[in-house]
């Protein structure tokens, strides 16, 4: 699974990379971005991609309340065609999530020890999402969310879980965001677990409290400053 991240480029930055244009304006920094977080994912509108913000954990457009967001931040690939949650959204409505790491953690005696995992040439992991929009009849107004989707664990993941983020290279976001095709099979073809090379540390435990941010929630254990 994937229920934890950070986001630490500026959505500038972003935009320069997806050759989107910046409609969040945000100044990155999110080292421990946590389910009903806000967070930076790349859409595309009409010919152009654009940087949003929508909040993590999916809302589909029937739902009776928001509480459903808690059990839909993320999608499995197995099934995501045929979830009532997330079956339109992969037709209709996909979009990108970039993050700079991710936390995943292990079982070591009595403790779970978090472990940060990310792209061993620094460049950001692309993840593959879904996003809906849900109105709030009580604001008067519509909450965008999001998932991602995720895949069984490649072999370094396996270490940790046997799940993983879907990890989307380069040549595979023009289509996966171009929703006016929607052939499900080609689709599918996309969710399979990263062959990136990935840098996997144990981190330091400040990560396990959502409260904490900041780049001393990726240092390395033992080795963190004091």
């Amino acid at each position: 699974m994937c229920g934890r991240f950070t986001q630490q480029r500026p959505t500038s930055e972003l935009a320069e990379i997806f050759e989107a244009t910046d409609l969040a304006d945000d100044p990155g920094g999110h080292y421990n971005v946590a389910p009903t977080d806000a967070a930076a994912v790349v859409v595309q509108r009409d010919d152009a991609r654009a940087i949003v913000r929508f909040r993590w954990g999916l809302i589909p457009h029937w739902a009776d309340s928001p509480r459903i967001a808690s059990r839909t931040i993320n999608a499995r690939a197995e099934t995501v065609g045929s979830m009532p949650a997330f079956r339109d959204a992969l037709r209709r409505r996909r979009c990108l999530v970039p993050v700079d790491s991710f936390y995943e953690w292990r079982r070591e005696g009595t403790a779970r020890q978090p472990y940060g995992i990310a792209r061993a040439d620094a460049r950001p992991l692309v993840l593959a999402g879904l996003w809906a929009g849900w109105r709030d009849e009580a604001a008067g107004s519509v909450r965008r969310t999001f998932t991602i989707i995720t895949t069984r664990a490649s072999r370094q993941v396996g270490e940790l879980h046997d799940r993983m983020p879907v990890v989307l290279g380069p040549e595979t976001w023009d289509r996966w965001l171009d929703t006016r095709h929607a052939d499900l099979g080609e689709l599918h073809g996309l969710l399979v677990p990263s062959v990136a090379p990935l840098e996997i540390y144990p981190v330091v435990p400040l990560v396990n409290n959502i409260r904490n941010n900041g780049p001393e929630l990726l240092a390395p254990l033992g080795r963190a400053s004091g």
